[in-house]
């Protein structure tokens, strides 16, 4: 058979608990789940292979957020993530996350995975965040994945490779059944029936164009192209804050972080073309963004991560980081510019928008128990609406949600579903197969994403988002009349610019919703330039009803850890001011 060959099959299996998304998130929650009841049958889905899969494929350089005795406590981080996120969060599930994620560190460290520690042999926590020290450095980050995919193994978890979930399904009454996907190597579709499912697909990272002009050339990862927050959309449940765009400063023309994360704790700052520091603090706020994007428009642009000042050890001890762990292509490319971090500073610019909870606040709506608002459906990881949730966030509430999805698994029989909707979802995702000639994926994603960037980068104007939804409509309609797929490999990106696509949509819904300014860059409406805490000081949910997109505001619950009316605006105040 030719490769990527599309053959006609439909086949059904069954779980107890089914896991969406082997990067992150998705091993760690299926791993709890078959640990909570080794007898049950729990299958982790992945579109590509778990091995090397999600943002963490390479490894990674540190835990942006690590609570660790002796240096924070769940209140100091809790408090933190209330006040960078401008104060729209529910603190039981953040609160949740750091009274747990040091039981997590203790536990990759038995998988074999390192981190930094002092001569004490002490974890070795650095200072990057405006108020607290979370940042732990792992040396040896490169065998995180390989070290998650043993235990995998151990546990005989089933992992389904190379199948792309495509929509849930879900029984008369609204709860979860199972779900539907796709192979992307043969386009045969699998159904599987499930009590409960986990939802670890990732941030919405190929929502923006990269101002480079590749279309993989992303800060995120790039096959996390927002399927999760369409099928959860598509299902019903609500998605949180997704006007809070994820944008994040990187490297100029290689859409990797600068990682002022690593470089930071070193002595290294972010520098506008003086040399001057202009920001207090490098950890990553929708207010350090806009200070970020002021500078830029300035005169005092570009940016720099400033790091020639440092010992030549110094600036060594950061390339062995920077260069072979996360993104090893981070050497590659300074080496082909000709750019020495010991006399040369690296020019920074702004990425493209996406959806992340991991570096933001936008993503499916979860309580403490990692639970969306469809009983049976869990979300974990990026595209859960945990903010500020980074790898560490990822491994710790997809260890809840694991351990939630089978307690409900335990206690339910599976739903029933009708067959209906598995036949019509056939038919939608095969479309594009059916036709003999049309428009291939790569440029209906190309126009989409371009136009992404032309009407929906902040400033967010309301007219130009009005245009947007309208080029954006014509779009959708000829990616659903006229785009074409001529094996199975390319059925895989016509279903991931559908994904896309419906990211945009409700980028665009969310940002109108939102009468205000909030979170510096992420949201700035030039209409509305003003915080209004009166009238939106409140989580905004967008959800899928009667057809039709829709939003609501929904109350921030009360605080777990009280925040003082001196402090709600620390992270406004990121501006380092000239003095006489």
């Amino acid at each position: 058979m030719a490769l990527d060959q599309i053959v006609d099959g439909l086949s059904e299996v069954s779980c107890d608990v089914l896991v969406i998304g082997g990067g992150t998130a998705g091993p760690m929650a299926a791993l709890k789940a078959k640990l909570k009841n080794p007898k049950a049958n729990v299958v982790l889905l992945e579109k590509a292979n778990v091995k090397r899969s999600g943002a963490i494929s390479m490894g990674m350089d540190g835990l942006n957020n690590a609570v660790i005795p002796g240096y924070a406590t769940p209140e100091q981080y809790t408090k933190e993530i209330t006040i960078a996120n401008d104060g729209i969060v529910d603190q039981k599930a953040v609160y949740k996350y750091a009274q747990n994620c040091y039981k997590i560190i203790e536990e990759l460290d038995s998988f074999g995975i390192r981190f930094l520690k002092n001569e004490n042999g002490d974890y070795a926590v650095k200072k990057v965040h405006h108020i607290g020290t979370y940042v732990l450095p792992m040396p040896n980050g490169e065998t995180v994945k390989k070290a998650l995919y043993r235990q995998l193994r151990r546990a005989r978890i089933l992992i389904s490779n190379r199948y792309m979930a495509t929509r849930l399904l879900k029984s008369s009454d609204g709860r979860i059944a199972g779900a539907i996907s796709v192979n992307t190597r043969t386009a045969e579709i699998l159904v599987i029936k499930a009590k409960a499912v986990i939802l670890c697909m990732g941030a919405a990272g190929r929502l923006g164009l990269p101002t480079s002009g590749y279309m993989f050339g992303t800060y995120e990862n790039a096959a996390n192209s927002g399927d999760g927050y369409a099928m959860a959309y598509h299902a019903g449940a609500a998605l949180a804050n997704l006007e809070c765009y994820q944008i994040n400063p990187l490297i100029k023309d290689y859409n990797g972080p600068a990682c002022a994360y690593v470089a930071g704790p070193f002595g290294a700052f972010t520098a506008n073309n003086e040399g001057s520091r202009f920001i207090e603090c490098d950890y990553w706020s929708g207010q350090m963004m806009l200070e970020f994007y002021n500078e830029l428009l300035s005169g005092k642009g570009p940016v720099f991560l400033q790091l020639k000042h440092l010992h030549p050890d110094t600036i060594s001890e950061i390339e062995s980081t920077l260069h072979k762990v996360e993104r090893p292509t981070r050497g590659l490319f300074q080496q082909g510019r000709g750019v020495d971090y010991r006399s040369e500073s690296i020019e920074m610019h702004i990425s493209e928008i996406g959806f992340c909870s991991g570096h933001s606040a936008s993503g499916v709506f979860v309580d403490d128990n990692a639970r969306t608002t469809v009983p049976g459906l869990y979300a974990a990881g990026d595209m859960a609406s945990v903010p500020h949730n980074y790898m560490l966030g990822a491994f710790t509430n997809g260890s809840v949600a694991g351990i939630d999805a089978m307690e409900f698994a335990d206690s339910h029989d599976f739903a029933e579903f009708d067959a209906a909707d598995v036949a019509m979802e056939r038919d939608r995702v095969m479309a594009p197969t059916k036709r003999e000639d049309g428009i291939p994926p790569n440029q209906v994603e190309y126009k989409t994403r371009r136009l992404v960037n032309d009407y929906l980068q902040p400033p967010k104007v309301t007219r130009k988002y009005e245009l947007g939804m309208r080029r954006l409509a014509e779009a959708r309609e000829d990616m659903q009349e006229r785009m074409i797929a001529r094996n199975a490999h390319e059925l895989l990106r016509a279903l991931e610019v559908q994904s896309i696509m419906d990211c945009a949509d409700m980028a665009v819904h969310a940002s109108l919703y939102r009468e205000e300014s909030r979170w510096g860059l992420y949201h700035w409406r030039t209409d509305f330039p003003e915080k209004d805490n009166e009238n939106w000081f409140c989580h905004t949910l967008l959800s899928k009803q009667n057809g039709k997109m829709t939003s609501e505001k929904r109350a921030v619950e009360p605080y777990v850890v009280p925040i003082a009316d001196d402090e709600r605006d620390l992270y406004d105040k990121q501006r380092i001011r000239a003095t006489a």
